[in-house]
């Protein structure tokens, strides 16, 4: 049961809790758009951040949810979307 500071400490607004690859990517979102990711003690250690819904454009998004689907879909599964995604010659 989360104690009262945590819950005092929960950010208000709607967010989005998204997995990242690892570690690395989440201190690197945290550092580069901390008014859109925040994370909570909850998360300490662990490779995923939250999403201030309000606060993040439609592309932006699209990508984070996108990138965070690839990070627990079954390899083979992922590598098919990505090659799909790449734009051809043509």
């Amino acid at each position: 049961m989360p104690s009262w500071e945590d819950v005092r400490r929960t950010p208000d607004g709607p967010l989005l809790g998204v997995r990242v690859a690892d570690v690395g990517v989440k201190e690197a979102l945290l550092a580069d758009d901390p008014s859109v990711y925040l994370t909570t003690p909850h998360f300490d250690g662990y490779p995923a951040v939250l999403v201030r819904l309000d606060r993040i454009g439609l592309s932006e998004l699209t990508e984070v949810v996108t990138e965070a689907w690839h990070a627990r879909a079954p390899k083979r599964l992922a590598a098919t979307h990505r090659a799909a995604q790449e734009p051809t010659d043509g």
